[in-house]
């Protein structure tokens, strides 16, 4: 119990301090959102964990504030404890020399998160300047990926790119960022 309250009180002033975020949320209403979903709580102590800094984002102006809250990752860089990582268990299972510890996906699985699309990482490049040093896996389209490729995002030039490579690539600046919705 005394993890979720110490998980709670971080997410707190984290809220309070990046009002620009959510603007039409909250804390209690957020709060309450997570307590009614014990397994959220166990979703956040693993983002908070592994470095992602989650936070109540709004990604679409149109979101019904009294709908589903998002919370997402927001460390300026990529969650450092979960880089150097493939894309899925499929490439993880088909890199044969080298292979990473895991896969992006299949870590946003078990942590009970989802990966962001391309789509919501360009809403949340607009809140705040994310992944200027590092880059996200991206959840990719499954024809894209039935021919090897995956999607990642980043920050360069005061620019959002997103790109492809192959989905058994990885590397030290590359992880990605989970979104959970209560």
């Amino acid at each position: 119990m005394t993890a979720d309250i110490d998980v709670l009180h971080t997410l707190q002033a984290r809220f309070e301090q990046h009002m620009h975020r959510h603007p039409r949320l909250t804390w209690p209403a957020v709060r309450g959102r997570i307590e009614a979903n014990p397994k959220a709580l166990d979703s956040l102590r693993l983002m908070e964990a592994s470095g992602g800094e989650p936070d109540a984002v709004v990604l679409n102006a149109d979101d019904d504030p009294l709908g589903p809250v998002c919370l997402c990752d927001c460390a300026p860089q990529s969650p450092s404890g979960r880089r150097s990582l493939c894309y899925d268990g499929a490439a993880l299972a088909e890199r044969k020399a080298h292979p990473p510890a895991g896969s992006a996906l299949d870590l946003a699985q078990a942590m009970g998160t989802q990966l962001l699309t391309p789509e919501q990482y360009r809403a949340l490049q607009r809140l705040d300047a994310f992944d200027t040093k590092t880059s996200s896996w991206l959840l990719t389209p499954p024809d894209m990926r039935a021919q090897g490729g995956a999607l990642f995002g980043d920050r360069r030039y005061g620019q959002v790119f997103t790109y492809h490579n192959g989905a058994s690539s990885y590397y030290a600046v590359r992880g990605f960022r989970s979104l959970l919705w209560v």
